[in-house]
C-alpha cells in the first residue's frame, strides 16, 4: 500500500575511474543501476519525491538518486550512464563554484575525456581558484535539464561551514548563501525550487528557519537512519551514502531501508551503534 511505501534517497558525490573518497567507478555505478532496472525500481524526480512525502502515491518500489556539489565528472561519467538505463538523478548544486564555457565531451563520444581528479584534489582546485576545472558548467547544466534526466537543486553558494568559520555571523552568512544560491538558480534556470542540501551535512535550528523564510519546503541532511515516508517530516529528509561497491549490494542496502519491519530495527541498532538517540 502507498501509505506504507519508503522512499529510499541514495547520496553520490563522483562517478570517476579509480573511485576514491566519496566516489564509485563507472563500472558499478551501472551495476548499481542495473540491479534497480533489473528489479522494477523507479527513480523518482524532486517533485513526485515530494509529493510522496506529502501525500504518498510513490511507486512500491522507487528511490530518489542525488548527487552532491555538481563536480564535472557527473557529466562526463554519471549522465552517460544514467541515459543508458532512463533513470532520472537529482544534483544539488553549489552555485558559486559553476561558471561558463562551452559544454566538455562526455564518455561514449568516442572523444578525449576531461581529467576526474579524486575528492581532495577537486577541493585543492576550487580552494585555488580553479573550480571550472573539476566543476560542471552552466551550459553542461542547462543540457542535462534540457533533456530531463537531472534535475539542479541548491547547495548554498560557497559550501563554506559558517557555524566554524565565523559562529557569530552564520546566521546572516547562510541567509545570505541561500539568497544567492536561488538568484543564481533563477537567473539560469529560471526557477529556483523549494530543495535544498545542507553543505557537509550541517544544520541547526536556526538554519531551518532560516531555509523557510528563503523559500525552502524540503531539506535534505546526510543522516542515514530514519524513514522517508508519507507524512514525514520534509524538513528532515533521510539520505544513505552509496559506496564503490556491486548492485547487489546496494540493492541490499535499499532493501533493508524501505522494508517495514526490518527498516525501522536497522535504524535503531545504527543509531545506538553509533552512539546517537531517537
Amino acid at each position: 500500500m502507498a501509505s506504507v511505501v519508503t522512499v529510499p534517497v541514495l547520496m553520490y558525490h563522483h562517478i570517476r575511474p579509480g573511485a576514491g573518497m566519496i566516489a564509485a567507478t563507472p563500472e558499478h555505478f551501472a551495476d548499481q543501476l542495473d540491479w534497480l532496472a533489473r528489479h522494477g525500481y523507479t527513480t523518482l524526480g524532486a517533485d513526485a519525491f515530494a509529493r510522496h512525502l506529502r501525500e504518498g502515491g510513490a511507486p512500491r518500489r522507487s528511490v530518489l538518486i542525488t548527487f552532491d556539489d555538481g563536480y564535472l565528472d557527473n557529466w562526463v561519467y554519471a549522465a552517460p550512464v544514467l541515459r543508458r538505463y532512463g533513470m532520472k538523478a537529482v544534483v544539488f548544486v553549489v552555485t558559486g563554484w559553476i561558471g561558463d564555457g562551452p559544454p566538455r565531451p562526455f564518455m561514449g563520444q568516442g572523444r578525449p575525456l576531461p581529467e576526474a581528479p579524486e575528492h581532495r584534489e577537486c577541493e585543492r582546485r576550487i580552494a585555488d581558484g580553479r573550480a571550472d576545472e573539476v566543476m560542471l558548467r552552466w551550459s553542461e547544466i542547462e543540457a542535462l535539464r534540457a533533456e530531463g534526466l537531472i534535475e539542479f537543486h541548491s547547495h548554498t553558494h560557497t559550501h563554506t561551514r559558517w557555524d566554524q568559520t565565523e559562529p557569530a555571523g552564520k546566521n546572516a552568512r547562510m541567509a545570505d548563501e541561500l539568497a544567492q544560491s536561488r538568484a543564481s538558480l533563477a537567473r539560469r534556470l529560471g526557477e529556483a525550487s523549494p530543495h535544498l542540501c545542507w553543505p557537509q551535512g550541517y544544520f541547526d535550528a536556526d538554519y531551518v528557519d532560516i531555509a523557510q523564510r528563503a523559500g525552502f519546503r524540503y531539506l535534505y541532511t546526510t543522516q542515514a537512519f530514519g524513514r522517508n515516508l508519507p507524512g514525514a517530516d520534509p524538513l528532515h529528509i533521510y539520505r544513505f551514502a552509496v559506496r564503490d561497491t556491486t548492485g547487489a549490494s546496494v540493492g541490499r542496502r535499499i532493501q533493508v531501508a524501505a522494508h517495514p519491519l526490518i527498516g525501522p530495527v536497522f535504524n535503531r541498532w545504527k543509531r545506538w551503534k553509533r552512539g546517537l538517540r531517537l
